[in-house]
């Protein structure tokens, strides 16, 4: 009797982790996303048109992030979201003390263009890309400030205004402007030192001009990629992806955990801040860029293995991620939230790429 007790509990044990399997396998990359998303919206705060328990430069990659998940899915889901956002906030431009939250905001509008056309987004980000001009100066022999304090010249509003121009310039006929600054921008950036002997970018420049050796953030390796993309675009010199793929080889080998899973260099002291746990997400919608691009088979199997794991370990019961992809979940906001869920985005690969 006590043996088949023994044998009918086993049996009810691998019935239910065979449906839960099941359920597992039953989940698309689409899927996935939009239950990310569906999580991701209860932050999202119609009284401001931005994301509760995060940023402002947060939430402008949370928008890129839904007009992303749209034109990948074809859904019309949140149009009335992009306007909502746009129409309680455009009274500021778009525009603060800082150069590289403007940055965000003229991608984040970019793409909202690429979804619906509407000309008003387009030429909000070209708004803001003039404003990120007055930014250059000759200190260190170009480049942009951090900020309108002019105190630091660092690498990612100059990552940013590389990739924000070129983009503009391939929605632009006849441009010569925006192409103009991309090429100036990236001419001072690979001759700036900001990229180092590993081929990673370090975060900023020191009151000498050099390399300060400083955190290399995942999405400062993410956001170069995008822009030597749309910058070889528009002038089919293969050197541009010859150096997005250098950049992208060393940060897939670099700054992996064991198990070769993204990690945030501050995940190593806990100490992320409210700014680190966006970062990963940025690193992966670039390299889905680049994959897309050369369609190399490495790129793709990290997307889907990045995204597969995070999902089965970084996901509490509620549907939320976490900051550690590799688990364990810790804690729920929007921030942790969109970074994952452009790591899933990263996953809609045409499907001979996905295993």
């Amino acid at each position: 009797m006590f043996k088949k007790i023994i044998v009918g509990l086993l049996v009810g044990m691998i019935i239910m982790l065979s449906q839960t399997a099941a359920v597992f396998a039953s989940e698309t990359p689409k899927e996935r996303a939009s239950q990310a998303i569906k999580v991701l919206q209860g932050w999202y705060n119609p009284a401001t048109g931005i994301y509760d328990t995060t940023g402002w430069w947060n939430s402008a990659n949370a928008i890129y992030a839904l007009a992303d998940y749209s034109i990948k899915t074809g859904s019309d889901e949140y149009l009335k979201l992009f306007q909502n956002t746009y129409a309680l906030n455009i009274g500021k431009e778009f525009l603060n003390n800082f150069y590289d939250d403007e940055g965000w905001w003229a991608l984040a509008w970019i793409r909202v263009y690429e979804l619906t056309k509407n000309e008003k987004f387009l030429q909000t980000a070209k708004d803001i890309f003039t404003d990120m001009t007055t930014a250059w100066d000759e200190t260190c022999g170009g480049g942009l400030w951090w900020s309108k304090d002019r105190n630091y010249k660092n690498a990612i509003p100059n990552e940013l205004f590389l990739q924000v121009a070129a983009r503009l310039h391939n929605h632009t006929p006849n441009d010569t402007v925006f192409l103009d600054w991309a090429q100036r921008e990236w001419t001072w950036f690979k001759a700036s030192g900001l990229i180092n002997e590993n081929h990673l970018i370090n975060d900023g420049l020191n009151k000498d001009c050099k390399n300060n050796e400083d955190i290399p953030w995942t999405y400062n390796q993410g956001v170069i990629l995008g822009g030597l993309i749309e910058l070889h675009k528009a002038t089919g010199d293969d050197a541009l992806l010859t150096q997005a793929q250098a950049i992208a080889d060393a940060a897939i080998k670099i700054l992996v955990n064991e198990d070769g899973i993204l990690r945030e260099p501050c995940e190593l002291s806990g100490r992320c801040g409210s700014d680190g746990p966006q970062f990963k997400g940025i690193f992966m919608r670039n390299l889905g860029f680049l994959y897309e691009t050369t369609k190399a088979q490495a790129y793709a199997d990290f997307i889907n293995r990045n995204a597969a794991t995070l999902w089965t370990k970084a996901r509490n019961s509620e549907g939320q991620l976490g900051l550690k992809w590799s688990g364990p979940f810790d804690r729920a906001d929007a921030a942790r939230q969109s970074s994952a869920l452009e790591a899933l985005l990263a996953a809609l690969l045409p499907p001979s790429a996905n295993p």
